[in-house]
């Protein structure tokens, strides 16, 4: 595997037939997104919240971008950017550290960097300016977006959010799911995220609902929210939330794939692969009290994005 990925990082191949079939691909997957109100309230939100940011673009582009993508532009980009003083491999399993190195060594070792520096680029990092914004589509329900500028992931914050978001919307004993589905009846789906971010991260709560019912599930996801910046959650919230967040981390690593992946994407991110251990080690002593300030800090006043039939 590791000799095939040689190959292909040092001396790719685009047959313009695999280049067309490919774009075909992309925009076939665009279109499908497109078709999607959850995608299509995510990307009208990311647009709003990062207007002039990568992460106000989906990965998959746009139909205009990809349409004018040539076998030649991909090759510019992979000379570009592929190459050794860029690269990150991740290895996990039986093997020891001396034989990774050899076997790296042996398949890339004599691949050389280019005379031209790696191109860096400079972010600049978005503003909170709250906006509403709606699409009128043929759908059978309403989804209600409400997203917040986070934090990177390199804040001391960061943690804390993670938390938030736990507690908020992962799984069915989750806040939202207990208080706008269960007991209210208002959702078909509710949730939060809090994605990983080298970056200003977006924190995200969504409902899907009736489409009578938009105006109350904003005021109801608004509403949960805004509890965390007045109130402490118990002592037996506070426990759920981190069990449920560390044994829901722990479960993301149960394979060498996964962990290859997770040590990768830190290193990447330039955290190193402790970052594991640390992210792990900083969960257990978070108190409400810090949870109430980094809820007060980040999350007051929502960007709403709504994607709804028409009436």
């Amino acid at each position: 595997m590791l000799e095939l990925l040689g190959e292909i990082m040092r001396s790719p191949i685009f047959p313009e037939a695999e280049v067309e079939l490919e774009r075909k691909l992309t925009l076939q997957g665009i279109k499908s997104q497109k078709e999607q109100p959850f995608n299509v309230a995510f990307n009208q939100l990311r647009q709003q919240m990062y207007p002039q940011h990568p992460y106000g673009v989906s990965v998959l582009g746009t139909e205009t971008s990809v349409a004018s993508l040539s076998r030649e532009d991909l090759q510019h980009y992979h000379q570009t950017y592929f190459r050794p003083d860029n690269l990150v491999i991740s290895l996990s399993g039986r093997i020891t550290q001396e034989q990774g190195i050899d076997l790296i060594s042996s398949i890339f070792g004599d691949w050389q960097n280019p005379q031209q520096p790696c191109p860096t680029s400079s972010l600049i990092s978005p503003t909170a300016n709250p906006s509403q914004r709606e699409i009128i589509q043929d759908t059978q329900q309403s989804i209600v977006m409400l997203g917040y500028l986070g934090t990177k992931v390199s804040s001391p914050d960061y943690a804390v959010l993670k938390l938030i978001s736990t507690y908020l919307g992962n799984g069915l004993s989750s806040r939202l799911f207990v208080e706008l589905r269960e007991k209210r009846g208002l959702a078909y789906d509710v949730s939060a995220f809090f994605p990983t971010r080298l970056d200003t991260a977006p924190f995200i709560t969504y409902m899907g609902t009736a489409p009578t019912n938009t105006q109350i599930a904003i005021e109801g996801l608004s509403t949960e929210v805004e509890r965390l910046t007045q109130i402490n959650l118990t002592e037996e919230e506070l426990q759920g939330a981190k069990n449920k967040l560390l044994g829901q981390y722990a479960l993301g690593k149960q394979t060498n794939g996964e962990i290859a992946q997770t040590y990768g994407w830190y290193e990447t991110l330039g955290l190193g692969v402790d970052f594991d251990r640390d992210f792990q080690a900083a969960i257990p002593p978070i108190t409400s009290e810090q949870i109430n300030e980094v809820a007060n800090r980040y999350l007051s006043k929502p960007y709403i994005s709504l994607v709804k039939p028409e009436g």
